[in-house]
C-alpha cells in the first residue's frame, strides 16, 4: 500500500483552458499535517469537470490542473495528527475539498459556501491520478465491502442531488420533479424515492425517461410537449423541482411546474452566455414560490448520501473507462452522448 517504492504517478493534466488533457508522470505528493495520501481506485467523470477544463465559469480553475472530484480509494499514508483513520481504509473525496470551519457560513451549517473553501479538482489537484492528497477531516470513510467504482459518482452526483432534495423542503408523500435524467438526474430519482417522495421525471430523451421510470419515477414527460400543462392538470403542480439539466429553458420550466408554495432548486450550471433565465415575477409573488440554489453537499450531506448508496438504496449507472480515454469521454459528455456516469478505472 505504501507509495515509498514508487516515486512517480500517472495523472491527466490540463495546462490551458479549452485544451486537451495530457497524461503525464508526476512526483507522488506527500501528506502534510491533517492530510492523507490516497491511492486512487476510481474517479467519476462529471460534467463539471468539462466546464472547468473549458473555462466556462467566471472564476477559472487553478492551472496546471488535475481534475476529478468523485474519488474513491485507499489511504496509502497518514499525515501528522491524523488519528481517526488508518492506512488501508477505504475513503471517498467529494467536490468540497475543505472549508475554514469558523466563518459565519460554516458555523451556520453552510460550509458549502465558505469563502475560504477549496474545491477538489478545481482549486486543488483531484482524482484523475494514481495518487492524491485530501484533508482527513473532509473525506468519507467507506465500508470495505462497498464497490468503489460504483460509489465514485455518489461523491458528487449523489451528494449534490441529495442536498438539493433536502433544500427543496419536500416532505415524504409529496411530489418532486427532476428535470434532466443524466448523470445527476438518474441518481436524483433514486434519492427522491429513497426519501419517500413521489417522482416526476422530465427530459428530452425517451431513452432517459425510460431509465427514470425503471428507477421509480411514477410520471415521465418529454420536455418539448409542454409538460407544465399536464402536470398542473393532473397533480395541481409539484411541491418541488430539482433542475439538473444545463439548458436555460429547464430552469424557466421549473417555475411553471410548481404548485403554490412550491420550491425550485437549481443545481445544473450552464456556464457562459446561457447563464441567465427569464421567469414570471407575477407567478412567483402571487403563488409565493421559492427559487433556491444548491451547489454541493456539506460533510453531513456527504456521509448521509454515502450511507444511502452503501445500503443499496441508490446506485449510479456506470460505465468504466481508462485514464488515457479521458479526452474522448469529455467529447462524449459535450455531445450529450453519455447515459448514466462514466468512471475512470485508475486501479
Amino acid at each position: 500500500m505504501s507509495p515509498s517504492n514508487h516515486k512517480t504517478m500517472l495523472a491527466a493534466v490540463l495546462h490551458e483552458l479549452g485544451g486537451r488533457l495530457r497524461i503525464e508522470r508526476l512526483p507522488i505528493p506527500r501528506p502534510g499535517p491533517g492530510e492523507i495520501l490516497i491511492k486512487v481506485v476510481a474517479c467519476g467523470v462529471c460534467h463539471s469537470d468539462v466546464h472547468a477544463c473549458d473555462g466556462d465559469w467566471p472564476t477559472p480553475p487553478t492551472l496546471a490542473l488535475i481534475p476529478g472530484h468523485e474519488v474513491t480509494g485507499h489511504i496509502a499514508e497518514l499525515g501528522e495528527g491524523v488519528n481517526d483513520l488508518a492506512v488501508g481504509d477505504a475513503v471517498g473525496v467529494p467536490w468540497m475539498y475543505s472549508a475554514c470551519g469558523d466563518c459565519e457560513y460554516c458555523r451556520a451549517g453552510m460550509e458549502t459556501i465558505c469563502k475560504q473553501g477549496e474545491a477538489t479538482g478545481y482549486t486543488k489537484p483531484g482524482g484523475y491520478a494514481e495518487y492524491m492528497l485530501a484533508p482527513a477531516a473532509f473525506v468519507a470513510k467507506v465500508d470495505a465491502s462497498v464497490d468503489l467504482y460504483a460509489l465514485a459518482p455518489i461523491l458528487c452526483a449523489g451528494v449534490t442531488t441529495y442536498r438539493g432534495l433536502r433544500r427543496s423542503l419536500v416532505s415524504p408523500g409529496q411530489w418532486v420533479a427532476v428535470i434532466g435524467i443524466g448523470g445527476l438526474g438518474h441518481v436524483a430519482v433514486q434519492y427522491a424515492k429513497a426519501m419517500g417522495f413521489r417522482v416526476v421525471a422530465l427530459d428530452v430523451s425517451r431513452e432517459k425517461l425510460e431509465l427514470a421510470r425503471s428507477l421509480g419515477a411514477e410520471r415521465v414527460f418529454e420536455v418539448g410537449d409542454e409538460p407544465e400543462v399536464a402536470i398542473q392538470a393532473q397533480l395541481g403542480g409539484v411541491h418541488g423541482v430539482l433542475v439538473t439539466a444545463v439548458a436555460s429553458q429547464a430552469f424557466e420550466l421549473a417555475v411553471r411546474l410548481l404548485r403554490p408554495g412550491g420550491t425550485a432548486v437549481y443545481i445544473g450550471q450552464p456556464g457562459g452566455a446561457a447563464d441567465e433565465v427569464r421567469t414570471s415575477i407575477d407567478r412567483i409573488v402571487n403563488w409565493e414560490l421559492a427559487i433556491r440554489g444548491s451547489n454541493v453537499g456539506t460533510r453531513r450531506d456527504l456521509h448521509e448520501a454515502v450511507q444511502f448508496a452503501a445500503s443499496g438504496l441508490v446506485k449510479a449507472q456506470i460505465s468504466l473507462c481508462t485514464l488515457d480515454e479521458i479526452n474522448t469521454v469529455f467529447e462524449q459528455i459535450r455531445q450529450g452522448d453519455v447515459v448514466g456516469r462514466k468512471v475512470l478505472k485508475i486501479a
